[in-house]
């Protein structure tokens, strides 16, 4: 264990009424604290927390090798130094040894956890419940707005495929894996290479519109646009505010270029049908419309349910269609 980089994600390990909220690293099922920090956990200074410490090694109440672990960091004068980190099992047993006031308000707090396990066999972390409540919250809000959509008679015969989505979007979610885990994430990250812009649009429009039209499954109105929209959302797609991009990820641009083509309507024809093709060609140019299996992350008659609810749905949803639109694009296996 010497010589490691902790870097797994924070937690709050205890926190009195009246004193300070530290942050801790977790490692291997469980946390470390240097001998400063758990000083000011207990309100004392920090060779006395020193003291402590060494006496426990002298009496092999605890094994060194098993709770110590050194890391290595570089100091202001730019030199490697050296710090010893301590484990949940160190610090409980010198929080048992410390004389202080916050050190018996943290007695108090182990005593009743410690009987909390032993009693009703848990305990409760309330900042992953509250995070396991929001993401079940998103998957209920799923879940009514699919209901609630299924019903439109312009959906009629896409039961299945939305049943199919809602299944794919809550296998997403991974709920219990997740919460287990602590990897309750917003799914967007991914930067895409290839960009969108109006000729190379207006190009592909063109040439799908040469294969519908000669197949005679569309019109001339097909693809002509509405005024300056269409230029007006892909610039959308990509705008800034501060010098920051409002849709930074691959999977946003993609969801809001399905939505913007089908809800702004930018051409007098053609728009559900211009918007699906848009969506799945910068997905494919950017090298994320496959899963690793092979298998398209939202297959043909997926994309049609999609391109339908974004048709029928209220302005006001737009960020429910974006959530799903962006999780079912997260999905790699």
């Amino acid at each position: 264990m010497k010589n490691k980089e902790f870097k797994k994600g924070e937690i709050v390990i205890y926190k009195s009424p009246k004193g300070p909220e530290i942050q801790v690293k977790l490692e291997k099922d469980t946390v470390w604290l240097d001998a400063h920090l758990i000083a000011q956990l207990f309100d004392v200074h920090r060779p006395a927390i020193v003291k402590h410490i060494n006496n426990i090694y002298k009496t092999e109440e605890l094994d060194r090798e098993s709770t110590c672990s050194i890391l290595e960091q570089v100091a202001a004068d730019g030199k490697i130094r050296k710090m010893n980190l301590y484990n949940l099992d160190m610090i409980i047993s010198v929080g048992y040894r410390v004389n202080s006031k916050r050190a018996t308000q943290f007695r108090i707090w182990a005593t009743k956890t410690l009987k909390d396990h032993l009693v009703k066999g848990y305990t409760i972390n309330e900042k992953r419940l509250l995070q396991a409540q929001s993401q079940l919250k998103e998957l209920q809000n799923a879940i009514d707005f699919l209901q609630e959509k299924s019903k439109h008679e312009l959906l009629s015969g896409q039961e299945q495929e939305i049943l199919s989505l809602l299944a794919n979007y809550s296998k997403t979610l991974t709920l219990l894996e997740q919460y287990d885990k602590e990897k309750l994430v917003l799914a967007k990250g991914r930067r895409g290479k290839f960009i969108i812009d109006y000729e190379k649009a207006c190009t592909v429009i063109n040439e799908v519109k040469k294969e519908l039209v000669a197949k005679k499954e569309a019109s001339d109105l097909f693809g002509q646009e509405n005024h300056d929209r269409f230029e007006g959302i892909l610039g959308n797609i990509y705008q800034t505010f501060d010098g920051k991009e409002l849709y930074p990820s691959l999977e946003e641009k993609a969801a809001h270029l399905l939505y913007f083509i089908i809800k702004d309507h930018p051409f007098v024809d053609g728009n559900k049908r211009i918007g699906s093709f848009l969506f799945i060609y910068f997905l494919d140019k950017n090298d994320y419309l496959h899963k690793n299996s092979g298998e398209k992350k939202i297959n043909d008659n997926a994309l049609t349910a999609l391109a339908l609810l974004v048709a029928v749905s209220d302005p006001k949803e737009r960020d429910k269609l974006i959530k799903i639109v962006t999780n079912l694009l997260s999905v790699s296996v």
